[in-house]
């Protein structure tokens, strides 16, 4: 081997008891309410501050790796520091160790906010959390826009690209969510050939489009004129499809229904959710709320919400939708599905993410793909805001509206008061029912 292509380092695998990672992970997976900035800092102060098992720079090149991905990127900050520890034994006790605390209770609480017959005061509970949860993306967004505004440069022209990609990944998360991975995908491409050459009007036609998923896209959700023509290559659409009003399944595969569909909507969440949790709104909210129709749009909102209260990775909002679509079985079922591919990242490439970081090209799609995320979570707050169904949950959404971007308060304080207040709506007289 030359000194020009070092052995990619292995990781240390006896350094941590697998005794040891099962408590610390499980604990953090049991107390880590607040999503990814909570997971990250118990991580930071377990790992660098307290043990000293990993330095800082390790863990701050873990960070920047995980980002990197698609998926939940502080579930696989979370399995890297494991395996970084203990090898892939320590990589999956502690990926599960993490994951398990907060899919306990979130199953526990689907189970009550999703019986056939809950009583008023839960209907309300989750009206009232749900009512949050367009602010809550919104206010995800705008956490997320400096840095994403920071690594657009000072040049003009890439500043600008950067205001087209936050533009595209807005628009179609509140227009037509299934298509998102699409727009991601060709955002992250275009800044890919504008680093190439300089921007020309073939710019475009320098794209490989021969590499995105053309056969396993939306087509049949894709409104009747919603592209113009020529706006897709030639041979971009698969034989005898054609856009169309019609809502139908995102692939032949998820057509059979069922079990299948199920791990079809989570393997989506697992591979093609970049950017953060609420990416995968607009990915599944159409297959479980109108496609398969496994809870209805308000049942939606209090999902979103339970992934926001419960500790543990926020995608496991997913298993609400697993639950509600095949009970107890496929809860697990699409967790299971939605989290391996963050295993099989960790496992198969973490000793490669060193030079995945130092890639240009990568760095470049990131640049183009990151914008688009961040206005995708942003854009989600559309869908989810027509799901409202009562006035009084656009006053709680003002509200909270106030209370996340005006006052800057935690996220949870802002559900659980929504659930307050939609309880008291219940105990008014209020309309509650989904």
């Amino acid at each position: 081997m030359s000194e020009e292509d070092p052995q990619p380092p292995e990781p240390a695998p006896q350094r941590v008891a697998l005794a040891t990672i099962a408590r610390e992970w499980g604990r953090i997976g049991c107390v880590g309410f607040g999503g990814p900035p909570a997971h990250i800092a118990l991580l930071r102060r377990l790992c660098v501050d307290d043990r000293g098992w990993l330095s800082e720079r390790e863990f701050e090149d873990g960070i920047a790796a995980c980002n990197l991905l698609p998926g939940p990127a502080s579930t696989q900050l979370a399995i890297l520091c494991a395996w970084r520890l203990r090898g892939p034994g320590g990589a999956v006790l502690g990926g599960l160790c993490f994951i398990v605390p907060g899919l306990v209770v979130i199953l526990s609480l689907s189970a009550v906010f999703l019986a056939a017959r809950p009583p008023g005061w839960i209907e309300g509970a989750g009206a009232g959390a749900g009512a949050v949860v367009p602010a809550v993306a919104v206010a995800a967004a705008v956490a997320l826009l400096p840095g994403s505004w920071r690594r657009s440069g000072p040049h003009r022209t890439a500043r600008i690209r950067w205001c087209g990609y936050l533009l595209a990944g807005g628009l179609a998360a509140a227009t037509v969510g299934p298509w998102l991975v699409l727009v991601l995908a060709a955002c992250g491409l275009i800044e890919v050939a504008a680093g190439l050459r300089p921007p020309t009007g073939g710019a475009l036609a320098a794209l490989p489009w021969g590499a995105l998923p053309w056969g396993t896209l939306p087509w049949g959700t894709l409104p009747s004129g919603a592209l113009p023509s020529g706006a897709l290559p030639s041979g971009a659409l698969p034989s005898g499809a054609r856009p169309s009003g019609a809502l139908a399944p995102a692939a032949a595969l998820p057509a059979a229904g069922g079990l299948v569909a199920l791990a079809w909507v989570a393997f989506k969440v697992g591979v093609l959710s970049y950017g953060g949790g609420f990416v995968i709104i607009p990915l599944i909210q159409h297959d479980a709320v109108s496609t398969y129709h496994w809870m209805t749009a308000t049942q939606f909102l209090g999902a979103v919400a339970l992934g926001q209260v419960t500790p543990g990775p926020v995608v496991l909002t997913v298993a609400v939708v697993g639950y509600a679509a095949a009970g107890v079985g496929g809860g697990l079922l699409a967790t299971a599905v939605a989290f391996a591919p963050s295993f099989a990242f960790v496992l198969g490439g973490g000793r490669y993410f060193d030079r995945l970081r130092g890639n240009a090209r990568v760095q470049a799609f990131l640049t183009g793909a990151g914008p688009a995320s961040v206005g995708a979570i942003a854009g989600a707050s559309v869908p989810l805001g027509q799901s409202l169904a009562h006035l009084w949950q656009f006053a709680v959404l003002a509200l909270a509206a106030g209370w996340l971007l005006a006052l800057r308060r935690g996220v949870v304080s802002a559900i659980v008061g929504g659930a307050v207040l939609g309880v008291a709506a219940f105990l008014a007289g209020g309309p509650v029912a989904a």
